[in-house]
């Protein structure tokens, strides 16, 4: 069940926080941390209702829908409060960099990435490298035939090993299979997030049929 404006806002300890919550907000596809904003009744509100993450902002003194000048605005997706119920997680689909500064978070961009995400970025800097000193480099050398080929030679091995019960090959092959798929979809100039991206849309039109 969906929850209203009214129902979580009835839920949080506004008192304690003198009437502004903290609302912490992550980006829904990746995980990162992009800002920290602070809301009232009536910005928890306005967000709810319009899907477009709005603050109070406290030097404006007045709401403040983020990209309301600069168009970077933050898709809602879902909010919930924490355990004392004075603190919000807003999380988003961010549309354009997040901080004033035009980066994606307002905070070093090391301190929120996944695993998957460092691995994204350290396979993109692989092309172009010396294919004898690293195996991604010498995929990227050959050529996407080749790593559409090794990613069905992964899938097929994954599959074998689900098939006859072998957990710890199962892990193995399915490591190697999304290592592969983040090579091909780096050559082919996308990432995990696009993924992400169709899949959310789909399960949203899934949900509503």
């Amino acid at each position: 069940m969906t929850v209203t404006a009214e129902q979580l806002s009835s839920q949080l300890d506004w008192e304690k926080q003198a009437g502004l919550i903290p609302a912490v907000v992550q980006n829904h596809l990746t995980g990162k941390v992009l800002m920290l904003g602070y809301m009232d009744r009536a910005a928890l509100a306005k967000t709810i209702e319009t899907k477009s993450v709005t603050f109070f902002s406290r030097s404006k003194e007045r709401l403040w829908t983020k990209g309301e000048t600069s168009g970077n605005t933050l898709e809602l997706i879902a909010i919930d409060k924490d355990c004392d119920n004075d603190s919000l997680l807003v999380q988003v689909i961010p549309n354009g960099p997040t901080c004033h500064l035009q980066t994606e978070s307002c905070w070093p961009d090391g301190n929120a990435h996944t695993f998957i995400d460092n691995l994204s970025h350290l396979i993109a800097s692989r092309k172009g490298e010396d294919p004898e000193s690293s195996y991604t480099a010498y995929l990227f050398e050959r050529g996407t035939k080749r790593i559409a080929q090794k990613v069905g030679e992964e899938g097929l091995e994954t599959a074998l090993a689900a098939a006859t019960n072998d957990k710890p090959e199962l892990i193995d092959e399915a490591s190697d299979l999304i290592y592969h798929l983040l090579v091909l979809l780096e050559d082919q100039d996308l990432e995990l997030a696009d993924i992400t991206r169709n899949l959310l849309k789909r399960h949203n039109k899934a949900s509503q049929s």
